[in-house]
């Protein structure tokens, strides 16, 4: 954590330094301290930090690209003069246990169009998911499984 706050001084000196407040000149200015912070890793002692960036950087791309996706697939349902969801409630099981890892995967299938979890259930091995646009529900299952709960395992553990 200390990293990632020195990593964020760092973008927001480089803003300063340059003169323009903008998130891309805010972005390379991370990715420049990154940098920075990589070559002199050894001075600080932490290398789970350079592991774990490109983890979630990898599930915030994954994310993006399933949002774009869902996104047009809702658009297209709602343009179309005939409807073709097929809403289900899917049962999906975990591997995942943490809590916060828990509470990421579900956040993050929520916010994809035409899916919601309902709940969680009590001992924590599965999800209920209202998904709109499903014909198989094991092929679903796997979507999430191999999909979400992979990326957020990665990006967490």
């Amino acid at each position: 954590m200390r990293l990632f706050l020195l990593n964020i001084l760092l973008a927001i000196s480089w803003s300063a330094l340059t003169g323009i407040a903008t998130l891309l000149n805010f972005l390379a200015g991370f990715v420049i301290g990154y940098l920075a912070l990589a070559v002199s890793h050894p001075l600080l002692g932490d290398r789970e930090y350079f592991r774990r960036v490109p983890r979630v950087l990898r599930l915030l791309l994954f994310f993006l690209k399933e949002l774009v996706l869902s996104s047009l697939q809702a658009v297209y349902e709602v343009l179309s003069p005939t409807l073709h969801s097929r809403p289900r409630i899917v049962r999906v099981p975990l591997e995942i246990r943490d809590d916060n890892q828990i509470l990421v995967l579900a956040n993050l299938i929520s916010l994809t169009p035409g899916t919601l979890v309902l709940e969680v259930s009590p001992d924590r091995d599965a999800l209920y998911v209202h998904t709109m646009f499903v014909d198989d529900p094991d092929v679903f299952r796997r979507e999430i499984r191999e999909g979400f709960e992979r990326q957020v395992m990665e990006a967490m553990s």
